[in-house]
């Protein structure tokens, strides 16, 4: 076969190897598109899910920011709370509380501190940095500056004011929570009204025992003076005229140890009350003219107009009230005032007593109602004794409060004893 016949058969195999390549070649670009297309997808996929993870953890992240915003609002809350709970604790107590820092400078102080200390108008604000030693007196403050740790003190203490104040204690170091000092804390309560109890207790006893013991002394006594006084009379009317002035002292001097006696006699064994209504002015106002007869230079200024009725024992009340108004005016010897007072509560009724004199002083404010105990040149020592066993027989008690611009007897009554507005206005029987 010659290459003319081969011709069409080379040609037609080159044909369809041109066509074998041209599909082989058409194929794999397919092929590379189709998994350039999928690498394609596969990319695009893959930055999807790294978006949407992104995504979904910033929302994440958000919601957990919003609970640990409500959680950091809550615990701030809860803290403001406890504080404002602490707030009112150390405020609401009755007990005086007092911090420090390191140099004992105030960083806090309750109300009640304020009125123990007898500074109820000063504000806490204008205490806060101030030095201790502007604040407190002797001996708190030499307490506060030896940095003492004083578990548990009774301490007689001077208010602003001047008022003599008992005080129970304790002085402390101020811990934070990892137990280290950062100050000092002082705690205190006032004892003033408990000491006030158990020196009337005390007294009521010594009083109740000396008078037992005593009695039967002054009974005896009694005897052998009115023996003397007989005696004297008999010398009176036999004695020559010369010894007659001798005699006649001797017989104003037995008279004396008499009302000495009597009122000894009084202390000790003291009538027992016989209660019934007092129109308690009419009795005030008897006992003012009594005093403004004897003591014309004292001014005695009341308004017991309003007074209420008690019920007591007239005469024993009468005693007392006298007792205590001669008191206040004998210790202004060159004139003075006196000033009566009274107030009423629930609980009690009190009758104030108050004088310009001199005072009473502290170391013998505890004596003063023991008998025979007086600061009088020819004082018996016998009426403020009288006085408290009279009061207490009415179930009441007596307190003074002294200054320098004088003294205040305070004679405290159960209100019970108060006539009522009901009872005023019934009719008594005549």
């Amino acid at each position: 076969m010659d290459i003319h016949q081969l011709q069409p058969v080379i040609i037609s195999a080159v044909m369809l190897l041109v066509v074998f390549i041209f599909i082989f070649l058409v194929r794999n670009i397919m092929s590379y598109q189709r998994k350039k297309s999928e690498q394609a997808q596969k990319d695009t996929s893959q930055v999807g899910f790294v978006v949407d993870t992104f995504h979904e953890l910033v929302s994440k992240l958000r919601e957990k920011e919003r609970e640990l915003e409500a959680l950091r609002s809550l615990a701030e809350e809860r803290a403001s709370s406890v504080e404002l709970y602490n707030e009112d604790i150390i405020q609401s107590v009755p007990s005086g509380v007092v911090s420090f820092d390191q140099d004992l400078k105030l960083t806090r102080i309750n109300a009640s501190a304020l009125k123990i200390l007898d500074m109820p108008a000063i504000k806490e604000a204008q205490l806060a940095g101030r030095d201790y030693a502007e604040v407190f007196k002797s001996p708190i403050r030499e307490m506060i500056r030896e940095q003492r740790i004083v578990e548990r003190a009774e301490i007689a203490y001077t208010g602003s004011s001047g008022k003599r104040l008992w005080i129970g204690l304790t002085l402390s170091p101020l811990r934070d929570s990892s137990n280290s000092v950062i100050g000092r804390i002082l705690i205190f309560t006032d004892l003033t009204e408990l000491k006030a109890f158990q020196s009337q207790e005390e007294l009521r006893e010594k009083l109740s025992n000396l008078g037992e013991m005593s009695a039967g002394i002054a009974h005896e006594l009694r005897n052998p003076l009115a023996v003397i006084s007989g005696y004297t009379r008999i010398l009176l009317k036999n004695v020559d005229a010369s010894l007659k002035p001798a005699v006649e002292s001797i017989g104003k001097e037995v008279g004396v140890m008499d009302r000495i006696i009597t009122d000894f006699l009084s202390f000790a064994r003291p009538a027992q009350p016989l209660p019934g209504r007092i129109d308690f002015s009419g009795l005030m106002e008897n006992c003012f003219v009594m005093i403004r007869e004897a003591f014309p230079k004292v001014v005695i200024r009341a308004d017991i107009s309003n007074l209420p009725d008690i019920t007591a024992d007239e005469v024993l009340m009468r005693q007392a009230i006298s007792n205590i108004l001669q008191n206040a005016a004998e210790a202004m010897p060159d004139g003075g005032e006196i000033t009566v007072s009274y107030s009423c509560n629930f609980t009690d009724f009190t009758l104030s007593v108050a004088d310009t004199g001199h005072g009473v002083p502290d170391n013998i404010r505890d004596r003063i109602y023991l008998p025979f105990y007086t600061t009088k040149e020819r004082g018996t020592g016998l009426g403020l004794a009288i006085v408290h066993r009279i009061i207490d027989a009415h179930g009441g008690s007596i307190k003074v409060d002294s200054t320098s611009a004088g003294a205040v007897f305070s004679i405290i009554f159960p209100v019970s004893l108060v006539v009522s507005e009901d009872r005023k206005s019934e009719k008594q029987p005549e």
